[in-house]
This record gives structure tokens, C-alpha cells and sequence, in this order.
């Protein structure tokens, strides 16, 4: 059932369908370059901190079939959407939507249970910018129901030894980024940035990093989302056939 505030769309060029609100928080492309990033593997267990719609896991358990994937999601009718998502999509026996504050997984979800731990967090401070008056998406945007730094720390608790954590941020904060993972013990292991076109700087930061890894960084080629005639580049092409 389509309510009236909603869209239904597809991620093209593949059959998942998505509702989104028409207006509120929607996903961008960040999340199909954090699915695209992630290495999950058949058996693993993965959550998603912050799922909004459930977009992301959603791609997940369409492309890797025998595996488990949370989504955690503050924001009750971003939970609700992405139920009726997964359901929409058949995937209930795989991919289970918890409605919860993900800073207080301790008493629902198992410490060193998961495999990967991956979030695409609020990257703004509060007092950085312009709050959007809509709640949805000043949540989603800026660290106002959870930080990158309360993010690491959750995900130290979640992941296994020597288990993955990924996260999309912005470029411009991979300092910050890269001194909260080492602080919570997660290293950085795999690093790429995104730009908008081969002409400009890179705007986001894909990373991996382990749980208890040592040092030494492996920094991929860049990606670039768009040629310079405005259309998506071939690599992002093939990210969306890839994660369909």
C-alpha cells in the first residue's frame, strides 16, 4: 500500500523497489557506495547502524543470498518504511528492521556477534550549518541522536575480532574519521575516495577498518560518480547493475 506522502521507486536498473517519503529523509547515493564497498561474504552476519529506509541492507541480502543483515533505525517511521521495504522485497527471513536507539544495543544484540558493522552516520555537529527544519532529515544529517564517535564505539562492541567496520563520510572530516576509529581500536585498512567528476576534489571517503588490526592503509584508485558530460561515469554504472 502506497500512502500519499510516499514515492515508489526502483533502483534501477534492478527490481528492488523502495517507498520513500516525498518529503523527510530519502536516501542518496552515499548508501549505494557504502553497499557497493562493503565485502560481505555467504554466511556473515551484518548490521547496519542508522538505516533510514532500509536501503542499504536491502542490497545487501539481494546480493549475497545466505546471509543475516540488522538494520537499526532511531526514527520510528524510517523503521516502520523500512519494514514494509524489506517486506516488499521478500527479504524478512533475512533482513530484520529493529526500531531502537543504536547507542543501546548492549541489551538487544550480542557483543562480538557480527562479522560487519557498517553506517552511513550524521556527519554534521550541531552547531555546524543550518538545521532542516523537517526532523527526519536534521537526524539523519546532523549528530543529534548519535555522533561517528558514539558509531566506532558501537561498533567495537558489535564486531568480533578482527571483523570489519565500514562507514561513508565526508572527505573533508577524514581526520576526525580516521582519529576516532584509532581511538575506539578500529584501524584503517582500506580507503577510497569519491569524487563528483574527474575535474573537482573528492567530496566522500568509503573506509574499512578492523577491529583489533594493525597498521597499514591500502588506498584504492579514486572513484569518479560522474564523466564530465554530467552523466554517471562507467564505474557507477556498473556499481548499480553490481548491487541490483
Amino acid at each position: 500500500m502506497l500512502f500519499q506522502d510516499e514515492t515508489l521507486g526502483h533502483l534501477l536498473p534492478g527490481n528492488l523497489k523502495i517507498l520513500q517519503k516525498k518529503r523527510g529523509y530519502r536516501f542518496s547515493i552515499d548508501s549505494i557506495l557504502l553497499a557497493y564497498f562493503v565485502r560481505l561474504k555467504e554466511g556473515q552476519k551484518a548490521v547496519d547502524l542508522g538505516t533510514g529506509s532500509g536501503v542499504i541492507p536491502i542490497i545487501l541480502a539481494t546480493r549475497v543470498k545466505s546471509t543475516e543483515i540488522w538494520g537499526v533505525e532511531i526514527q520510528e517511521e524510517l523503521a516502520k518504511m523500512a519494514k514494509r521495504n524489506v517486506e516488499m522485497n521478500h527479504l524478512q527471513n533475512r533482513v530484520h528492521i529493529v526500531k531502537g536507539d543504536a547507542r543501546e544495543l548492549a541489551d538487544r544484540m550480542k557483543s562480538e556477534g557480527f562479522d560487519i558493522v557498517l553506517t552511513n552516520p550524521p556527519y554534521r555537529e550541531i552547531r555546524s550549518g543550518r538545521l532542516n527544519l523537517q526532523r527526519e532529515k536534521a537526524i539523519a544529517r546532523h549528530e543529534i541522536k548519535g555522533s561517528v564517535t558514539d558509531m566506532t564505539k558501537i561498533a567495537f562492541r558489535l564486531l568480533r575480532p578482527k571483523a570489519s567496520f565500514y562507514l561513508v563520510y565526508p572527505a573533508v572530516r577524514l581526520v576526525d574519521l580516521i582519529t576516532y576509529l584509532r581511538k575506539s581500536r578500529l584501524e584503517p585498512k582500506r580507503l577510497r575516495f569519491a569524487h563528483p567528476n574527474v575535474g573537482k576534489g573528492a567530496k566522500l571517503i568509503l573506509i574499512e577498518a578492523i577491529k583489533g588490526g594493525g597498521p597499514g592503509l591500502e588506498i584504492h584508485p579514486p572513484l569518479f560518480i560522474h564523466d564530465l558530460n554530467g552523466q554517471y561515469s562507467e564505474e557507477m554504472r556498473s556499481i548499480y547493475s553490481s548491487t541490483t
